[in-house]
């Protein structure tokens, strides 16, 4: 008999990355180019069959961070996982990133960090290079080339985060 297993994963990192638009992505499967900010969190759900088991995601979408707001450990409480959402098209996103890896190590020791580096509809206007994605993978997070407009990795990038949480069987790989 299948069991219904829930777990709160949570997308974080810089303003306008994309957070909002990969969850709209996975959960409901649509995009839209209209930038909405979120403040504080906002709650998504997706239940997914993996083996024998429903897998229900809560998936926190919170807020950005910057030099004017740091991320709310409150909101991290509980999580089995974590996505930090980076954007190609603009350094400082990438910049965050060890800053940003250093808070989450503290705050939720072995939870398991996926590194979605977004916007590769757009690799044209990526102002990173291969080097700042090979420091990124230094910081021990894996580092997934994703695109919630075009949703390329999207799937994957969650599947890979159930299984990273101990979930189902086999590790899907990063192309």
């Amino acid at each position: 008999m299948s069991k219904l297993i829930t777990k709160k994963v949570c997308m974080v990192g810089p303003f306008a990355v994309g957070k909002t638009s990969l969850v709209r992505r996975f959960v409901e499967s649509i995009f839209s180019d209209t930038y909405l900010t979120t403040i504080g969190v906002k709650i998504s759900k997706k239940k997914m069959q993996v083996n024998d088991d429903q897998i229900q995601l809560m998936i926190w979408d919170i807020e950005g961070v910057d030099v004017f707001t740091e991320l709310k450990p409150s909101y991290l409480r509980g999580a089995a996982g974590i996505f930090l959402v980076l954007d190609g098209t603009r350094p400082k996103s990438v910049d965050m990133a060890a800053e940003l890896t250093k808070t989450l190590w503290e705050q939720l020791p072995g939870v398991p960090i996926l590194g979605l580096l977004n916007k590769s509809d757009m690799t044209y206007e990526w102002k990173i290079s291969e080097s700042d994605i090979e420091g990124l993978e230094q910081l021990g997070i894996t580092i997934i080339k994703s695109s919630a407009k075009t949703g390329y990795n999207v799937e994957l990038a969650f599947e890979m985060m159930i299984h990273k949480m101990g979930l189902g069987s086999g590790v899907p790989e990063a192309p």
